[in-house]
């Protein structure tokens, strides 16, 4: 298989939460992770904005048409693995990805885990529903979404612990 190239641009859009060292390189890790893992096999671009509470539950209120803030939203460009191509470049275009580092914060301080990892578990979440995942149907879809996020994950060496589950 042949060495692909994955663009990753990342724009910090909040001013919240000082974005820790080494956390752009983990969310450039994440996106190769998965799309290693899924094979695929052209150059690609993706974007991620981290943003803050108040700039999510905007947009997720306008896209999703749900209320308050949410964890990450991904808008993907492809539809049934055909994504559109930068003429410049040839890289697949896969999407956007939209971060609430503020929101990470918080659920790493709820799941007693690193703010590294929960940012690389959204990112790979994300990147999955990018690729056509989709958990919002449950069953099993859930079940195959939330394997493919620990396998990834466990590649990265970010596995999750047993405090991962919340027993609210």
């Amino acid at each position: 298989m042949k060495s692909i190239s994955v663009k990753v641009m990342i724009s910090n859009n909040q001013k919240t939460v000082k974005i820790p060292t080494g956390i752009r390189l983990l969310v450039r890790r994440c996106c190769h992770a998965v799309l290693d893992m899924e094979g695929f096999e052209h150059d690609a671009e993706v974007s991620v904005s981290f943003v803050d509470n108040a700039q999510i539950a905007e947009l997720n209120e306008k896209h999703m048409n749900r209320v308050g803030p949410t964890d990450v939203l991904s808008f993907p460009l492809g539809e049934n693995g055909i994504y559109d191509t930068n003429e410049e470049t040839g890289a697949k275009m896969l999407g956007d990805i939209v971060i609430s580092v503020e929101k990470a914060v918080e659920q790493a301080e709820l799941y007693d885990h690193t703010l590294q990892r929960e940012i690389g578990f959204l990112t790979v979440h994300s990147m999955l529903h990018l690729m056509g995942y989709d958990h919002e149907t449950g069953g099993l879809d859930y079940v195959h979404m939330r394997e493919k996020e620990e396998t990834a994950l466990t590649r990265l060496g970010l596995e999750r612990d047993a405090s991962y589950f919340n027993a609210n």
